[in-house]
C-alpha cells in the first residue's frame, strides 16, 4: 500500500493527512550533518505523524557529534547509550529506518511532510468549528476567537499557550521585574505615549491593558490617539497598527506629515505648499518611511480586526493597537448595550492574548452637551457599562475653548485620566496644536 494515505479522523467526513515515505527520506537524510541542519531548521517535532519518527527527529536534530556523516550503527550506538534504544523498537527496527537511500530530495520531502502537518492542524480546527456548531448552546464568539487562535498556531505552531502555573514558579520571575525596575529607576516598562507626566502616571501603556480614549467629536480624541502611535513608531521604532473606519488610510498619512512636519494640514490637504513646506517635507521622509507602522481600513466587522491583528502579529513584534473609534464596529446583531459589551470584551481579550496595549477611541454621550460643567466623567462613555468595566485606563479628551472661544485656555487641552486601574488618576494639560493634527507635551 503506498505510504502516502489519509486515514480517517473521528469525525468521517474529515480526513487526517501523513506522508509516511517522505518521513522516513528525511530521517535517512539527516545522517549527514548538512541535512540534519536544514531539516532542523524547518520542521518542527510536531510535523512527523508517526511517533517512532518524532522520537528519531527529536534524537537527530540534538545528537552530539562531530561527525559529518552518520551510519544507522552511530545512531544504534547513541540511542543505546541515552537509554533510548528500547523506546524506538529495538536495533533491528531502528535498522530498518534509516537503512537505504532516500527516494527524494530533502526539499521536496520537508514540503510533503510540512504540508501533511498543516493539513492535520487544519483538520483539528475544523474539528472545533464543528462541534461548536453543533452544539446549540455554544457561544459562537467565544468559538470564533478560539477557531481564529488555533488558526494562528496551525501556520507556526511554536507559538503554543502554556497552561495554569501554580504560584511558587512565578515568584523569581515577579523579584527578577521588581529587581530590574529598581535598577532602570524610574524607566518605564510601557509603551510611551510621548507625554511626560502620563507617563509617569501610567509608567507607559501596559502589555494586555485596554485604554479608552474618549470624547465628543471634535476634542482631538483620535488626534491623542494618533499622537501615541507615532511616538511610538517614529520615536521608538516599536510596531504599531491602527485600525479606523472613520478616516481613509490617506488621511491618515496626511495627518502623520503634518504632526511630523509642521506643515499645516489644511495646507496638504489644498496643495498649496510653499518651498519651505516642501523642504520640511523633504527633510522628515526617511524617517516616516522607515516606521513599522501599519493602517488597516477595510475592516468592517471585531471579528475580522482580531484576525488581521493576530496575523500581523505572526509575523511581526507588534507593540502597540489603536482602534478608531469603537462605535462603527458595531454590526447590528443585538441591541447596542450588548453589542457594546462584546465589543469592549472582545478588545480586552484581544490584548491580554497578543500581550499588547490596544488603544480605543469612544464617542461620549450628547447628555453631557446639556450639562452646566462639560467635562466628561466614566458614565458618559456611550453605550456604556462595559467599556469602563473592561478598561484598565479611560482617558478623556478634554478643551474647554471647544465650548468657549474666549476662553483663557485657549490652545490647551486636558487629558483626564479618569480611571487607571492600577494607579493614581490625574489630569494632565497639553497644548492642543489641532491644525497640525497633534497635541503637545508641555511638562517641564
Amino acid at each position: 500500500m503506498d505510504s502516502r494515505t489519509r486515514i480517517p479522523s473521528q469525525r468521517s467526513s474529515v480526513i487526517a493527512f501523513q506522508d509516511l515515505q517522505a518521513e522516513r527520506d528525511i530521517l535517512r537524510a539527516m545522517l549527514a550533518h548538512v541535512n540534519r541542519e536544514n531539516a532542523g531548521n524547518t520542521l518542527q517535532v510536531s510535523d512527523f505523524s508517526h511517533d517512532l519518527h518524532r522520537i528519531m527527529f527529536d534524537f537527530l536534530s540534538n545528537i552530539d557529534t562531530n561527525k559529518k556523516w552518520l551510519s544507522p550503527s552511530d545512531v544504534i550506538m547513541a540511542l543505546n547509550k541515552a537509554d533510548l534504544l528500547a523506546t524506538c523498537g529495538g536495533e533491528e527496527t531502528v535498522q530498518d529506518l534509516l537503512e537505504g537511500k532516500p527516494s527524494q530530495s530533502l526539499k521536496s520531502a520537508l514540503a510533503s511532510v510540512h504540508g501533511a502537518a498543516l493539513r492535520r492542524r487544519l483538520d483539528h480546527v475544523a474539528t472545533v468549528i464543528a462541534d461548536g456548531l453543533a452544539d446549540e448552546d455554544a457561544d459562537l464568539e467565544r468559538l470564533i476567537d478560539t477557531t481564529t487562535a488555533e488558526l494562528t498556531a496551525a501556520g507556526d505552531p511554536t507559538r503554543s499557550t502554556a497552561g495554569p502555573t501554580v504560584l511558587i514558579d512565578l515568584l523569581q520571575s515577579a523579584l527578577d521585574e521588581i529587581e530590574a525596575v529598581g535598577e532602570a529607576g524610574r524607566a518605564m516598562s510601557g509603551v510611551p505615549t510621548g507625554f511626560a507626566d502620563l507617563d509617569r502616571l501610567l509608567n507607559g501603556l501596559q502589555p494586555g491593558q485596554l485604554i479608552i480614549v474618549g470624547g465628543r467629536p471634535g476634542m482631538g480624541k483620535t488626534t491623542f490617539a494618533m499622537d501615541v502611535l507615532r511616538h511610538a513608531s517614529l520615536r521608538h521604532g516599536q510596531a504599531a497598527a491602527m485600525f479606523t473606519r472613520e478616516l481613509s488610510k490617506t488621511e491618515v498619512t496626511m495627518r502623520i506629515l503634518s504632526a511630523e512636519t509642521r506643515v499645516p494640514l489644511h495646507v496638504l490637504r489644498s496643495g498649496g505648499l510653499s518651498e519651505d513646506d516642501w523642504t520640511r517635507l523633504a527633510r522628515q521622509m526617511g524617517e516616516i518611511a522607515a516606521a513599522p507602522l501599519f493602517i488597516e481600513k477595510d475592516i468592517s466587522t471585531i471579528d475580522e480586526l482580531r484576525a488581521t491583528a493576530r496575523r500581523l502579529m505572526s509575523r511581526l513584534d507588534l507593540r502597540l493597537i489603536v482602534v478608531d473609534y469603537v462605535q462603527l464596529y458595531h454590526e447590528g446583531r443585538w441591541d447596542r448595550y450588548r453589542e457594546a459589551a462584546g465589543l469592549s470584551r472582545a478588545l480586552k481579550s484581544l490584548a491580554m492574548d497578543l500581550e499588547v496595549p490596544i488603544v480605543v477611541t469612544s464617542q461620549l454621550n450628547r447628555n453631557l452637551e446639556s450639562r452646566t460643567d462639560k467635562r466628561p466623567q466614566l458614565w458618559d462613555l456611550r453605550d456604556t457599562g462595559t467599556f469602563e468595566e473592561d478598561a484598565d485606563a479611560v482617558i478623556f479628551v478634554h478643551r474647554e475653548d471647544y465650548y468657549d472661544k474666549e476662553s483663557l485656555r485657549a490652545g490647551e487641552a486636558d487629558l483626564i485620566v479618569a480611571k487607571h486601574r492600577n494607579g493614581a488618576t490625574d489630569t494632565i494639560t497639553v497644548a492642543a496644536q489641532l491644525h497640525l493634527s497633534r497635541f503637545v507635551d508641555m511638562a517641564v
